[in-house]
């Protein structure tokens, strides 16, 4: 379906894939997606792992807080069996792992990387990621995103020039203001909120909105035309059918 709004795979082609895997965000490259969105956190020993709970305890067959488990722990998880008996034995990657794989010939994928430290306060944790962004020369293939306004100021004080986006719930009318004194280069929204005055207002005032996660494909030139730059979803093929 053509539409003029980007389409990025939501924890990869999660609704075919478990989510957040490496097998997840290859079918998004081999499906034609224009990126990837994936969540990431530390570990224990420092690693930054790719998983969007606080535990394993939902994708994987283990049990624990990801800020309890080493690397090496967490890497021993079936992180594939819970979704479908075909996909036993995937692995939790490390964001490394993902870099690694998005520097490949032919992959040009973006990659929108949301810290998950609105709930857990991982110290150091945009150090961490901007500094592996920079490693792997990936600056203007990545956007961060959060939920934690502060982190999002953070992320523009150690680097002004990476592409950030608050994350936001519902429509709250002080979102654009947000956006602007922390320096967010766009809004990741629901729905309602693109669709809303709010979202007319902060595209208005420049502010790219990203849309998450739309399933039916039927809103996708509606979304387009209401100006939508990327939308995210579970089921990028259903969106970029011709």
């Amino acid at each position: 379906m053509k539409n003029n709004a980007k389409i990025f795979a939501h924890r990869g082609v999660s609704g075919h894939y478990p989510e957040n895997t490496m097998a997840a965000f290859q079918a998004a490259l081999e499906a034609g997606a224009d990126g990837i969105e994936l969540d990431v956190q530390i570990a224990k020993d420092g690693k930054l792992v790719i998983i969007h709970d606080e535990t394993v305890d939902r994708t994987t067959n283990g049990t624990g807080c990801i800020k309890d488990l080493t690397y090496d722990e967490i890497m021993q998880l079936d992180a594939g069996g819970w979704f479908a008996a075909a996909n036993a034995g995937e692995t939790i990657p490390e964001l490394e792992t993902v870099f690694q794989w998005a520097i490949r010939d032919g992959n040009g994928l973006m990659i929108n990387v949301e810290l998950k430290n609105d709930r857990i306060e991982y110290q150091g944790l945009e150090e961490k990621v901007i500094e592996l962004i920079q490693r792997y020369g990936l600056e203007d293939r990545v956007i961060l995103s959060s939920f934690n306004a502060e982190s999002l100021k953070r992320v523009r004080e150690v680097h002004p020039a990476l592409q950030t986006g608050y994350l936001i719930t519902g429509v709250p009318e002080d979102a654009m203001r947000v956006a602007k004194k922390i320096g967010a280069d766009s809004i990741h929204c629901e729905e309602a909120f693109a669709l809303s005055e709010y979202g007319r207002e902060a595209r208005r005032a420049g502010f790219p909105l990203r849309v998450y996660t739309v399933n039916d494909e039927t809103r996708s030139d509606f979304l387009a035309k209401a100006g939508v730059e990327v939308i995210m979803t579970d089921f990028p093929e259903r969106f970029l059918k011709n």
